[in-house]
């Protein structure tokens, strides 16, 4: 019995020995030989770690004007146990569905939902109605928190707000398509803000830290910290000013001619500076999943139309180039033949025996065959086609530009006669065509369009500025200089030109109408037409290049000259004066040949000084002042620093934001002056003559409010044009079937 007792007590302590060498075994394998991978093990438990969210880079136009910005945003969740504890369920479904536009069905699953165990959840984010909410919306639904908690005495009922950021647009829908928008889920999509996203994402930081079993931080544990870095500021070409004058002019005319879309870009020839470019239908990127898919599509860079006599200022530079253009040469309108067909003008009896300079302002395809097809022929013509870039991407900045199409090797003869004026295997996007026309207004030189004019690191505050970018020198300056005269008197001559409602009193304006017939099922469409104006002002030394291109207008008879030609001379009147450029004037002499000299004085500049000093400087230059608005600091000044006006002129300080300005006596300002004020205050005008306001006064056309002013011109200066005359004679377009017509 003793023998079996000392047996068992040896095994018993045998098998806890073992035990316990294995168990050491064990923590020294642990603690010793393992001790790093346990280590970061424990650290992973211990710590916790959180991401620091960069701000996205501003998108800000040429004047430094905010178009899309970071601004802070909340997300509503809700805890459906407490919700369920408080019997809260209903009070809050009814509330939230009305404040969020939600239904409550839906919001009634998120309140009752629950987990696999039966238990309700303890948080369940509202979406996508309450996801990244403005601030307005959040105050209401703090504002109904802090009620139910009075009514409850409880300080939690349920309902938070979680503090987000989220992309804010300013402007609403103006720039839309130039700009594009980022979603809720953070993805920039189309647009700068798709294209530049690398510049104006940043980089996300993140904080680690350690802390105890009750979740708080550690003193001695260790931290480690990589910082976020803002993403870079960008700063536009766009003129916000410009931008609007497009949007408004194309917006009224969408609206009355209900076409499939209508396009408008404006550059600056010199730089090839994007001012303004636009498309109807668009959308607001502040609510972008409220627009119809169509109404994102950017025609400006992306739609391809045979552009019809628009297209005749890159023939005619070519014969100009080519010295087989005589202005004063005469020919048979009316129709030509050509292998494989006879092509016809926009009137197809012509009209008789003309100079190809008459030609030109009639916008007579014949006479473009002639040049193109018989004079230059294909090789040359095709050439000279692709220098001005046409089937090549422009460059610009915005993603999903195409390239075009132009059939570089004609297999019939009609093929050439047909490009020669726009129409046939010739397809073109608004950009090409903007880009290929400031080439004959700056002087011959193609260049690289661009949206973006400066690219600031907030960083390092290292700004990096855009220069122009030459393509290529396509014709010579002096063939440049020709070709904008010639064009000049399509506007100008106003019995014949075809392009003379582009008029505009006191500029000098160079332009050229198209009105294409637009290709269905392999032919040419009788009532389908796509209608455009492009043209540049003031000639000689050019600050703006506009194109208009339509697409399907409601009204047969519509044509470029017709009905895009008085939009373009809308805009580019408007963006004239807005850039501070002065209609040509001449100053009446005395009976010695003396000009009166009238003494003047040049504006300071008063924008962003406090109204105190802003208007102690104005009285040390003795001149008049109005303060529009109850601010107190300049943040505009009408007219512009370094105007020179009379003492007598009065200067407009404008103190705040312009939907909160009243509208001021005008008595005395330059049209131009006007018209920039009435802009800044978003109120349509009406105007009775030239010169200087000397009445005005506020009327309603419909629903709209619309200032009416007169103006007289000054004594001492009288215009060296006549004014704006209407011909009677109205444009058509041709419905025969037989051969092609274009027309202007």
């Amino acid at each position: 019995m003793t023998k079996r007792i000392r047996l068992r007590t040896l095994l018993v302590g045998g098998f806890i020995t073992l035990l316990f060498v294995l168990l050491a075994g064990r923590i020294y394998w642990v603690q010793v030989v393992h001790a790093d991978f346990w280590a970061d093990k424990a650290r992973e438990v211990w710590s916790r770690s959180e991401k620091l969210v960069p701000v996205r880079g501003t998108i800000t136009d040429r004047e430094g004007n905010v178009l899309a910005m970071d601004v802070a945003a909340y997300t509503v969740a809700v805890n459906p146990k407490v919700i369920h504890d408080l019997k809260l369920e209903n009070v809050i479904i009814n509330k939230l569905s009305g404040v969020l536009g939600k239904s409550q069905i839906s919001l009634r699953e998120i309140v009752e939902a629950k987990q696999k165990n039966g238990e309700y959840y303890q948080q369940r984010e509202v979406r996508k109605e309450g996801w990244k909410i403005d601030k307005s919306v959040a105050d209401r639904i703090l504002r109904f928190r802090d009620q139910l908690e009075e009514e409850t005495g409880h300080k939690d009922v349920g309902i938070y707000l979680i503090d987000q950021q989220k992309r804010s647009y300013p402007k609403g829908s103006l720039a839309s398509h130039i700009l594009g928008y980022e979603n809720k889920e953070g993805q920039a999509v189309m647009g700068l803000e798709a294209s530049l996203d690398d510049q104006l994402r940043g980089t996300e930081g993140e904080i680690k830290y350690e802390r105890d079993g009750n979740g708080v931080i550690l003193e001695n544990g260790t931290v480690s910290f990589k910082p976020s870095v803002d993403g870079k500021n960008i700063k536009l070409t766009i003129d916000t000013e410009i931008q609007h004058y497009i949007e408004e002019a194309i917006k009224e005319t969408y609206d009355k001619y209900k076409p499939k879309s209508i396009t408008a870009i404006a550059a600056d020839p010199q730089t090839m500076e994007i001012l303004g470019m636009a498309n109807m239908p668009d959308f607001d990127p502040n609510s972008y999943w409220t627009a119809p898919q169509e109404n994102f599509y950017d025609h400006s860079i992306k739609s391809l139309y045979e552009p019809g006599s628009t297209f005749k200022i890159v023939t005619l530079s070519g014969a100009v180039q080519e010295g087989m253009f005589n202005p004063e040469e005469t020919y048979k309108s009316g129709a030509i033949k050509v292998p494989g067909g006879t092509i016809h003008d926009i009137n197809r009896e012509g009209w008789g025996t003309i100079s190809f300079l008459e030609g030109l302002k009639r916008s007579s395809n014949v006479a473009f065959i002639k040049l193109g097809y018989e004079r230059l022929k294909a090789d040359k013509l095709m050439d000279y086609i692709s220098k001005f870039g046409f089937s090549q991407k422009t460059g610009i900045e915005l993603p999903g530009e195409i390239k075009g199409q132009v059939n570089f090797n004609p297999r019939y003869a009609t093929e050439v006669a047909t490009a020669a004026f726009g129409q046939g295997k010739v397809l073109v996007t608004p950009i090409q065509q903007v880009a290929a026309v400031a080439a004959v207004a700056n002087g011959g030189k193609l260049l690289v369009p661009h949206l973006v004019k400066e690219i600031q690191d907030p960083v390092t505050k290292k700004v990096e500025v855009i220069k122009p970018q030459v393509v290529r020198q396509v014709i010579t300056e002096q063939t440049a200089k020709k070709v904008d005269e010639y064009l000049e008197q399509v506007v100008s001559d106003q019995e014949i030109g075809s392009g003379r409602r582009a008029y505009i009193e006191g500029y000098r304006v160079a332009g050229k109408t198209g009105t294409a017939q637009k290709v269905v099922n392999g032919g040419y469409a009788e009532d389908k037409y796509v209608i455009s104006f492009i043209g540049f002002a003031p000639v000689g030394n050019p600050k703006i290049v506009l194109y208009l291109v339509m697409d399907e207008p409601n009204d047969r008879l519509a044509s470029g000259g017709t009905v895009m030609a008085p939009v373009f001379k809308k805009i580019v009147q408007q963006s004239l004066r807005h850039m501070g450029v002065d209609p040509v004037t001449k100053v009446k002499t005395t009976a010695s040949n003396t000009p009166n000299q009238e003494q003047t004085v040049e504006i300071p500049n008063l924008t962003k000084l406090d109204l105190t000093n802003a208007k102690n400087k104005l009285k040390s230059n003795k001149l008049n002042y109005e303060v529009v608005g109850k601010g107190k600091t300049v943040l505009q000044q009408i007219p512009k620093a370094g105007t020179s006006v009379s003492p007598d002129q009065r200067i407009y300080l404008l103190t705040e934001e312009r939907t909160k300005l009243p509208i001021p006596n005008m008595k005395g300002l330059s049209l131009r002056d006007a018209m920039e004020m009435c802009s800044i205050l978003q109120i349509r005008v009406m105007t009775t003559g030239e010169g200087f306001v000397t009445s005005q006064s506020l009327a309603k056309q419909g629903d709209t409010k619309v200032l009416k002013l007169v103006l007289s011109p000054p004594a001492q200066q009288v215009s060296t044009q006549t004014g704006d005359g209407e011909d009677p004679t109205k444009e058509g377009t041709d419905n025969s079937k037989s051969g092609t017509t274009s027309g202007g």
